[in-house]
């Protein structure tokens, strides 16, 4: 049988390389007989596409022939990972970078009015049966997190998710997650009950469900070029921090190119002619990825129905999503975004319903510096103000996602998982011809419900900042200069904030908690309450709080209390000092009497001194620990620990 394998003259005759289409660029005409077929191909359409002045400054075939290949591998690159190809790329920049120039609203036509969604008070019979029928549905869930950005805007050279959470324990935010997720998994699969008949009686009996291991829970986690390798690496020396490796995926986004000028010509690095210059597209590149990886199909044939989104840095996140899936599985919410109470005006999204004058319809964020414009355009005229509670009716999105997987998948096939994006050219002058440094498309994640048809059941919830918000975003110096009243959002408030949260929770499980102090650190003044914190193992849900928390228990502002074990019982307790109890799974302890010692002490560290680590100079404290009662139970058994 003859061979039907072309060779590569015939395949390069076939693409005519000396007709017309090539001399616009004489230069690359000149060096194709370098190129296979497939790469002939892409100069083509770089051509078509206007982008000739690449090829301006390449020289005769013989010199730098292996750069010239590179140049078209990381086209190639380019062209794969956009939706559409670079051909679409461009054709979308023109049209963005054209309504930049004329000033387009994105909003024009629109009306935005507040959507319906549920806001939950922490603790009450609604919020703990919440809680309840998220702890459920977690077997049914998958967790993706956005992790594509270093620390270098918190001053901290490392990837964000290896940072201490909270320097009580040390426990990173990436040991945090996995360890919430863990902890959810078995809490979960401890709660799911079938229903067996028992013929002899003719009646149903509830019984608990024990099938071995509980079902795993995926983790996805989005990676970039900045943060794969250490990400992974990070794993890895921690042996996935008790997860199976199994369950962990790793998907990294690839960069965009950027662009010079308003007709989109693409930038050049300035350091090297074969190279294309490229940024970061935003996070909502993460929708294409879980698209194009065929994970989200994997997890509809295992059964799974619920995808949650989370970033990179807010430690109290996890003390949030119980309760928000509990009311997506009740409200049945095909897109429920968790939302916090916004002050008017405050520089944070505001989730708003959109309704335009053609009829469309659709809930989604609209960032603060747009939301208060469009309603003084739309028969608002004191634009966006506080109603009676003291808060926006427009709550505040805080980029925290949960999506029903099966009308994901069939958005997803329609769109590729592109996302609408925008342009934000920092032009030099008023003509807006020319930009100060080259720019690009973006996407966020939350855009995705722009494009969901009106029956689309797109809500949110609601919950207090001080349980569900607290990013880490801010170097201490950007830190220090918010005004006065507004959020700092650094690793030192975010600290303070763990610390805050636990205590409230255990005041209002009836213990007994002291007042916090006003300190300085970095120049921000925060509220120090007692430095508790817990492994989630021990507690996820209010419930679980109240469930070992019993009798008379006090804790003083200056206590510190580390608990890692998931059978600790707090019995009586009244601590004036630092106390650390650790015990594995099958040790139960109970905790009780009065604990007092000298504690652990916070020491201002000025941000500027290099003698300290970076993670403790962001945070402005170092803690020097005193004294302490600190106790281990290696062993299974029941133990009493009666200072």
């Amino acid at each position: 049988m003859a061979s039907t394998v072309e060779s590569p003259a015939d395949s390069l005759s076939k693409l005519d390389i000396n007709g017309d289409w090539a001399s616009s660029a004489p230069n690359l005409r000149n060096n194709l007989s370098l190129l296979s077929p497939d790469q002939i191909e892409l100069g083509k359409m770089l051509l078509e596409m206007g982008q000739s002045h690449l090829f301006e400054h390449w020289p005769e075939p013989g010199v730098d022939d292996e750069q010239k290949r590179a140049f078209f591998d990381q086209v190639a690159r380019l062209n794969s990972s956009y939706p559409g190809g670079l051909a679409s790329y461009i054709n979308t920049a023109r049209e963005l970078l054209a309504d930049s120039k004329a000033g387009k609203n994105p909003f024009d036509g629109f009306t935005p009015s507040v959507p319906s969604g549920e806001s939950l008070t922490f603790g009450d019979n609604s919020f703990v049966q919440f809680e309840e029928t998220g702890v459920r549905e977690m077997q049914n869930a998958a967790f993706v997190l956005v992790a594509g950005g270093l620390g270098e805007r918190l001053g901290y050279n490392g990837i964000k998710v290896a940072l201490p959470r909270e320097s009580s324990s040390g426990t990173c935010y990436l040991q945090h997650y996995i360890e919430s997720i863990l902890a959810l998994q078995d809490a979960s699969s401890r709660l799911v009950e079938g229903f067996v008949l028992d013929w002899s009686w003719g009646k149903e009996i509830s019984v608990l469900v024990r099938g071995g291991s509980p079902k795993q829970i995926p983790f996805v986690i989005m990676t970039s070029d900045d943060t794969h390798a250490r990400t992974l690496e990070l794993l890895e020396s921690n042996s996935y921090f008790g997860m199976n490796p199994t369950q962990v995926k790793l998907l990294k986004q690839e960069k965009v190119a950027c662009l010079d000028d308003n007709v989109a010509r693409l930038a050049v690095d300035p350091r090297n002619k074969y190279v294309i210059q490229t940024k970061p597209h935003g996070h909502g590149d993460v929708h294409s990825l879980l698209y194009s990886s065929g994970l989200l199909n994997l997890w509809r044939h295992a059964g799974l129905r619920w995808v949650l989104f989370f970033q990179d840095t807010n430690g109290l996140l996890f003390k949030a999503i119980p309760a928000a899936l509990g009311v997506s599985a009740t409200k049945q919410y095909h897109v429920n975004s968790l939302a916090v109470p916004r002050k008017a005006k405050e520089a944070i999204g505001g989730i708003a319903k959109l309704t335009h004058a053609d009829g469309r319809t659709m809930v989604i964020n609209v960032e603060y510096n747009q939301l208060d414009p469009l309603l003084r355009a739309t028969g608002y005229p004191d634009g966006d103000v506080n109603c009676e509670t003291g808060y926006s009716p427009f709550p505040g999105n805080i980029n925290q996602l949960i999506l029903e997987l099966g009308p994901y998948i069939e958005e997803l096939t329609k769109t590729g998982g592109a996302i609408q994006e925008f342009v934000n050219p920092k032009y030099k002058d008023a003509s807006k011809t020319s930009f100060k440094s080259s720019t690009r498309l973006e996407c966020m994640m939350q855009d995705y419900p722009k494009t969901l048809p009106p029956t689309a059941r797109v809500g949110f919830t609601v919950m207090d900042i001080w349980l569900a918000y607290a990013p880490v975003k801010n170097n201490p110096e950007d830190a220090a200069k918010v005004p006065k009243g507004n959020p700092y959002h650094s690793a030192t408030s975010g600290e303070m904030a763990v610390y805050r949260a636990n205590s409230l929770i255990l005041k209002k499980a009836g213990v007994k908690v002291d007042d916090p102090v006003l300190q300085v650190f970095n120049g921000q003044e925060v509220e120090v309450w007692p430095h508790v914190t817990w492994k989630p193992k021990w507690a996820l849900t209010f419930a679980d709080v109240t469930s070992k928390v019993s009798g008379s228990c006090s804790i003083s502002q200056k206590s510190t209390l580390v608990v890692n074990g998931s059978n600790i019982f707090l019995e009586d307790l009244s601590l004036d000092g630092a106390l650390v109890i650790n015990s594995v799974i099958d040790a139960e302890v109970k905790v009780g009497g009065s604990v007092q010692n000298k504690g652990w002490i916070l020491e201002n560290v000025d941000y500027k001194d290099t003698s300290a680590p970076e993670e403790v100079r962001i945070r402005g404290f170092r803690i020097n620990k005193v004294e302490q009662l600190e106790k281990t139970y290696n062993e299974p058994g029941n133990f009493c620990l009666k200072a």
